[in-house]
C-alpha cells in the first residue's frame, strides 16, 4: 500500500492504518528503536509512534511519511532514554553527543533546528558529501549504530569509518562556520 493510501486511513480513522503502517514500516522502525534500546523498550516506542501517528493525522499530512515517522520515533526514543537514565546517561548517547558537540553550534541548538534553518544548513553539507562519507555520518549520527556496524554494512574497515568521521565532523564545524553558526 503506497504512503498516500496509508494516511487516508488514518483521516478516516480506520483501524487498518497501523496495520499497513506495521507492516510497511514497521521492521524499519523496530531495527531503528534496538540500535538505541533493549528490545522491550524498542518495542513500546514503536508502539507510541504508532499511537502519535494516531493522533496527529489529522490535521498532520505528512509528505514523507516514513521519514516523519523515524522523526516521531526518535522523539520517543529521547524521552524513553532520559526516563531509564534519569540523572545518568547511556554510554551511546553521550559516546556520539560529545563527537558531535565540537560540529553543532552553541546556544538553543533545539530551537534552531526548529526553525529549520539549521535543519537546511545540515541537509546542504550531507547532499555536498561523496555517498559513503555522508552514508557514514547517517548511520552513525542518525541511526546509532556503532562504527563495527557500519564497518561491517559498508564493506570498509573500522580505521576507515574512523577517519572518515573524524573527516566530516571537521569539514562539517568548517562548513557551519563558514555558514555563520558559532562553534
Amino acid at each position: 500500500m503506497e504512503d498516500i493510501e496509508i494516511i487516508s486511513l488514518y483521516i478516516e480513522r480506520d483501524e487498518r492504518a497501523i496495520a499497513e503502517t506495521d507492516g510497511k514500516y514497521g521492521t524499519r522502525l523496530r531495527r531503528f528503536a534496538d540500535n538505541m534500546l533493549s528490545a522491550e523498550d524498542g518495542e513500546e516506542c514503536v508502539n507510541d509512534t504508532y499511537f502519535s501517528a494516531w493522533n496527529s493525522i489529522p490535521p498532520a499530512r505528512p509528505v514523507h511519511f516514513c521519514a516523519w515517522l523515524l522523526k516521531v520515533l526518535r522523539n520517543h526514543i529521547g524521552h524513553r532514554i532520559s526516563y531509564l537514565t534519569a540523572d545518568k546517561r547511556k554510554a551511546v548517547v553521550q559516546e556520539l553527543s560529545d563527537e558531535l558537540l565540537t560540529c553543532i553550534p552553541g546556544g538553543n541548538v533545539e530551537e534552531e533546528v526548529d526553525s529549520g534553518e539549521l535543519g537546511k544548513t545540515l541537509s546542504a553539507f550531507l547532499y555536498g558529501l561523496p555517498e559513503d562519507a555522508r552514508r557514514m555520518f547517517i548511520l552513525r549520527y542518525w541511526f546509532g549504530n556503532s562504527v563495527k556496524e557500519i564497518a561491517l554494512s559498508t564493506g570498509s574497515t573500522e580505521s576507515r569509518v574512523k577517519v572518515s568521521l573524524h573527516r566530516t565532523r571537521n569539514r562539517l564545524r568548517d562548513y557551519l562556520a563558514k555558514e555563520g553558526y558559532a562553534v
